[in-house]
């Protein structure tokens, strides 16, 4: 047995990225027959990566994972230093000489682009710019959306796609209880989007929506969710795949564009959230701001379940102030550490790093940025629990790493760039803090979205 790992000489892990992987990670050390003290790195000063700023408002039952994030954050050998930027503040060499072993669990923290000309027009944003602002990112706290046209087109058809589509179709009183944020509701209030168009340039039995998210839009105060019928016919390779057992989920979100198409006779609703399909953007029209998107109509070809698009040459125009792109996240590069910039992941072997397909001491990434934007919260599980496990299969090669202090080290650099770390029981004051601003409104918290504000709440009594 490995002398590191004890109680007199623990394995001291660095992880970066304090989203699900990040802490399902940890838990996965804690589980473990060793002793492992855990730092948990993260760049904003809160917690819990896209459960917190991901998930939409109207979704509170999918951030209840929080609550188990609280119970391993108890733990005594874990530690979170928000506030801190790895590959800015600290470098990926500094966690390496600081600890044992790294985790890199920072997600797909972009999207990926459409790549047409005219993407650069006022009006043309992606759905990661406007979820975030939705929901307090301080990143994203600035942006300025404008919602004065009476169209919007979503291009994408999944369920990012989907949240966007949703909080454009809701009414504020369907949004004013859940924990959006004040900002974006105040925006929302003056909105004058009357038809909102989510658009796949595949069939309908293609989209990848869950059949949750799609059947909330049959539930909606002041909506009306529209589809075409003569859009819902299929070609055999389609109908072929909705008839495969394996394919249920599929086969559900068909039968509820058949339950939309079916009820087109509601008229009292003064919005309306359109699917289209089989359209592709080829141009983004506009001098300064956007106001007219190029598609051109698409044709299956291929074998059922392989199916891909390709254009027949017909152009539609759809006149439009703003477009949100929602065609998949990719990774971000981090100094010191391979990526494949093709898949947008750090290039790794079932989550030991790699280069050039040679592994790479120390380094080890779960998540988003391991295996690309896929799965559900719980994915990240299994995922971070693979990487943990072939972290413990080299533990001898870290026998021959000097002496780590770990955190210690890192501290010491902070101070010196006066760099202000937070920890979990600094987050705990802003969490109160925000669930008491939002009782007042009836909301489960009103999410500080700037900073200097949270920390703020870290110097008062």
């Amino acid at each position: 047995m490995a002398s590191l790992g004890n109680p007199d000489n623990p394995l001291l892990v660095a992880i970066v990225g304090s989203g699900p992987s990040g802490f399902y990670a940890a838990e996965a050390l804690f589980k473990s027959d060793i002793i492992a003290k855990t730092d948990l790195y993260e760049r904003l000063p809160s917690p819990f990566g896209l459960v917190r700023s991901g998930v939409a408002p109207d979704h509170q039952k999918l951030k209840q994972a929080i609550k188990l994030y609280e119970k391993i954050a108890e733990n005594e050998n874990f530690q979170l230093i928000a506030n801190v930027n790895i590959g800015t503040d600290i470098s990926i060499e500094q966690l390496k000489e600081a600890y044992h072993a790294v985790i890199i669990t920072c997600g797909a923290e972009t999207d990926r682009k459409l790549n047409l000309s005219g993407e650069n027009l006022d009006g043309c944003y992606t759905a990661t710019e406007f979820v975030g602002w939705y929901n307090g990112h301080p990143d994203y706290r600035d942006r300025e959306f404008d919602l004065s046209g009476e169209t919007a087109v979503i291009v994408g058809q999944g369920n990012v796609a989907a949240d966007v589509a949703r909080i454009l179709s809701k009414t504020i009183d369907e949004l004013k209880y859940t924990d959006i944020a004040q900002h974006a509701l105040d925006v929302l209030a003056e909105s004058r989007i009357k038809t909102i168009k989510v658009i796949g340039r595949r069939g309908p039995a293609q989209a990848k929506f869950t059949p949750k998210e799609l059947r909330e839009f049959g539930e909606l105060d002041n909506c009306l969710p529209f589809i075409n019928k003569q859009d819902l016919v299929l070609n055999p390779e389609s109908k072929t795949e909705l008839a495969n057992k394996s394919n249920i989920g599929n086969k559900k979100i068909y039968d509820l564009f058949c339950d939309f198409a079916r009820n087109q006779s509601v008229d009292d609703k003064s919005r309306r959230c359109e699917f289209h399909f089989l359209l592709s953007p080829i141009a983004l029209v506009g001098n300064t701001r956007l106001e007219t998107i190029k598609f051109e109509k698409n044709e299956l070809f291929g074998d059922a379940f392989n199916q891909s698009a390709r254009g027949t040459g017909e152009i539609l125009e759809i006149e439009t102030g703003i477009l949100f792109s929602s065609i998949g996240y990719r990774g971000v590069p981090m100094q010191g550490v391979p990526f494949n910039h093709d898949w947008g992941t750090i290039e790794n072997n079932a989550g030991r790093v790699t280069n050039n397909g040679q592994l790479v001491t120390q380094l080890y990434t779960a998540g988003w940025i391991k295996r690309g934007p896929s799965g559900i919260i719980g994915t990240n599980r299994a995922c971070s629990v693979e990487t943990v496990n072939n972290l413990l299969e080299d533990l001898n090669k870290f026998e021959s790493i000097k002496s780590r202090t770990g955190y210690n080290q890192i501290n010491k650099i902070l101070q010196s760039k006066n760099i202000r770390p937070i920890y979990f029981s600094d987050w705990i004051k802003i969490d109160a803090a925000e669930k008491k601003a939002g009782e007042s409104k009836g909301k489960p918290r009103e999410k500080l979205t700037r900073k200097e504000h949270m920390l703020s709440h870290l110097d008062s009594k």
